[in-house]
């Protein structure tokens, strides 16, 4: 189970070592600074994780975006649309 520090910033100058032993124990960082939360310090692993659940979440959206579209055939442009759109844009024709 992880746990979250707080620490001020000028732990990160002064006493990197202990905060770098807590990140690698799995807990969180909290860096304030003037009294301020100003960053969290998370695992690499973590972030990673974080990163990979974005990019997904992002992907089921846009699908899910395409769905709706796909299920409306009032929102489809003709290919005659397209093409003018493609010709006003400078596009190559085909």
């Amino acid at each position: 189970m992880f746990s979250t520090h707080v620490k001020a910033v000028r732990d990160l100058r002064n006493n990197y070592p202990e905060i770098a032993t807590i990140i690698k124990e799995r807990n969180n960082v909290i860096i304030t600074n003037n009294g301020k939360s100003e960053a969290v310090i998370i695992p690499y692993e973590d972030f990673s994780k974080y990163e990979e659940y974005l990019h997904i979440r992002y992907v089921k959206e846009k699908l899910a975006e395409a769905e709706a579209i796909a299920d409306n055939p009032d929102e489809w442009s003709s290919t005659d649309e397209l093409f003018k759109e493609w010709d006003s844009w400078g596009a190559v024709k085909l």
